[in-house]
């Protein structure tokens, strides 16, 4: 996959992946755990609020950035959450994980939500979301057409 760079102030950059989940944890020998990995999510009912909600964005480049992460609804009218600004360094020719943990994220109707990454307060990059109800039979069994 070829990378999307960009050079900013403090250096360059390019974000090669996000990873929607549950938990990312860090381990002994600097390994990431990461818990519950999707990318979209099915509930039996709206609204429906996740406890915890985790956005991992792998970075190669170099250089010191601030990183924020918030997600918007569907319209785009608002953001249901937001990170605060967090300091990040990539050595010369290096990688940095950045991750971002929120609490109790409300969803508050299906549709397709905007997550948007920021490098030192300029949007670097989007990723959608999908947020939808799952159908359930009479049993209680998830009823599905296709297998993603």
């Amino acid at each position: 996959m070829e990378g999307k760079w960009k050079t900013t102030e403090t250096g360059k950059i390019e974000l090669v992946y996000t990873i929607f989940c549950d938990d990312v944890r860090l381990e002994v020998g600097n390994k990431l755990t990461v818990v519950g990995i999707f990318h979209a999510l099915f509930v039996p009912q709206m609204p429906v609020t996740l406890i915890k909600f985790a956005v991992l964005n792998h970075w190669r480049g170099e250089g010191q950035h601030m990183s924020e992460v918030r997600i918007l609804t569907p319209d785009r009218s608002k953001a249901i959450v937001a990170s605060h600004p967090g300091s990040f360094q990539i050595p010369v020719n290096g990688f940095a994980d950045n991750v971002t943990i929120f609490a109790n994220v409300n969803f508050p109707a299906q549709g397709d939500y905007i997550v948007q990454t920021l490098i030192d307060s300029t949007l670097y990059a989007e990723q959608t979301l999908m947020v939808g109800v799952v159908e359930q039979g009479i049993s209680g069994s998830v009823v599905s057409e296709s297998i993603n």
